[in-house]
């Protein structure tokens, strides 16, 4: 194997290590307002093709269009910790674990414990990391 081949199956091997564990966004119930599922589902979109701040914008529509959905506050915190606004997705995190207290996806995911609840040998919060 060459050398650029080896170094592409090394950064190949990292980058899918760090994706796994990465928290994705999550869709809205289908009983959910339509603009605000169709503003939710946008922003997933943008969000998987790394349009951080388009994707903020369907998120933020989302919400208010129907403010008690949760899951658009969840992917809003993403898409902000994306942009480094950790102290934005830190508040929407709890506010979708809030409006959804028994949802595994947002209080199990590896985003709410990076900024709400990281283990307490982490030091605290968003550190700097790379992503989740």
């Amino acid at each position: 194997m060459s050398l650029p081949a080896v170094f592409r199956v090394l950064i190949s091997s990292a980058f899918l290590t760090a994706c796994a564990g990465v928290s994705p966004p999550l869709a809205t119930m289908s009983s959910a307002d339509p603009a605000a599922a169709k503003h939710n589902a946008e922003g997933i979109e943008h969000y998987n093709l790394g349009h951080w701040d388009v994707a903020r914008g369907h998120f933020e529509a989302a919400i208010k269009a129907d403010p008690k959905l949760a899951e658009p506050h969840y992917n809003l915190a993403l898409a902000l910790h994306r942009l480094g606004a950790h102290g934005e997705a830190t508040t929407h995190l709890r506010k979708a674990a809030e409006l959804a207290p028994g949802d595994r996806a947002i209080t199990g995911s590896s985003a709410y414990r990076y900024h709400v609840a990281p283990p307490p040998s982490a030091g605290g919060g968003y550190g700097g990391g790379m992503g989740y």
